[in-house]
């Protein structure tokens, strides 16, 4: 029997490798089942949220919302504001001790992003350890490599082999693993971000990976020169999405002047 479509496969993509301006320029998909679209939104405000538009993203799920998205409306607080943090996490664990929500996978990702936040790990390994999403199984490969735990790490990682060996995520949790194990697992690495840069369009994510492959390794000089473009892709990123931000506004008048400057030698 044919699987059905994957619908959501790009968008997933590009929010995984951090093309975030992608993800929500693209997510205008037709057809999706009502489970898809609250993926799909849930994508593109975590996508809002990575590119700091935080309270675009609490202005627009409102109490009606469904709970994976209420759950990333309580990400969007929580990193708006260190005055809402515990306000966020009281609400955070009300939610998850509430029988009817609590195992919701987006509400356990949350609460694993949040507490890993805190570096409160056992408190996020609580609610992710139990898996059920390659985002599940991927946040708990960071949690263990944060505890120093490459061996808890690996045997997830493991698991999401089994899965799927091919998912990004998959990949991406394997890059991580090299580089914390370190040694001859770095050249592994490197060659995970260069396949992604080879597959996909680049981005930030892609670049700071090869960068600290490359630092690791000695190559300074290179990893300055992959920095440099992540910055310069980070500034584009926040033209496009806060024309009005202050960096945007200082550097466009730098920029301004360096010009005037220029025409008054020429």
């Amino acid at each position: 029997m044919a699987t059905a479509p994957d619908h959501l496969f790009v968008l997933r993509n590009n929010f995984y490798l951090g093309a975030f301006q992608a993800a929500i320029n693209n997510s205008d998909l037709p057809n999706l089942s009502p489970e898809d679209a609250i993926e799909r939104d849930c994508l593109v405000h975590r996508s809002y949220i990575a590119l700091g538009s935080y309270q675009l993203v609490i202005s627009e799920i409102d109490e009606s919302a469904a709970t994976p998205l209420q759950a990333v409306k309580l990400l969007a607080l929580y990193l708006s504001s260190p005055e809402n943090k515990q306000s966020v996490i009281s609400s955070l664990k009300e939610w998850l001790a509430d029988s009817a929500i609590g195992s919701n996978a987006i509400l356990r990702l949350i609460a694993g992003i949040i507490f890993m936040n805190e570096e409160d790990y056992n408190e996020g390994l609580k609610h992710t350890h139990a898996g059920g999403t390659m985002e599940l199984h991927a946040l708990n490969v960071q949690i263990f490599i944060k505890m120093h735990r490459t061996d808890f790490a690996e045997r997830q990682l493991r698991v999401m082999q089994q899965i799927d060996e091919d998912h990004t995520l998959t990949q991406l949790a394997n890059a991580w693993l090299n580089l914390a194990v370190g040694g001859s697992k770095i050249q592994e690495a490197l060659l995970i971000f260069q396949d992604f840069s080879e597959k996909y369009p680049m981005t930030g994510l892609i670049l700071n990976g090869k960068a600290v492959c490359c630092m690791h390794m000695g190559n300074f000089e290179e990893a300055e020169t992959l920095l440099l473009e992540a910055l310069n892709k980070a500034s584009s990123q926040l033209k496009i999405a806060h024309p009005e931000h202050l960096l945007i506004k200082r550097v466009s008048t730098a920029e301004d002047s360096f010009e005037r400057a220029v025409q008054s030698v020429a």
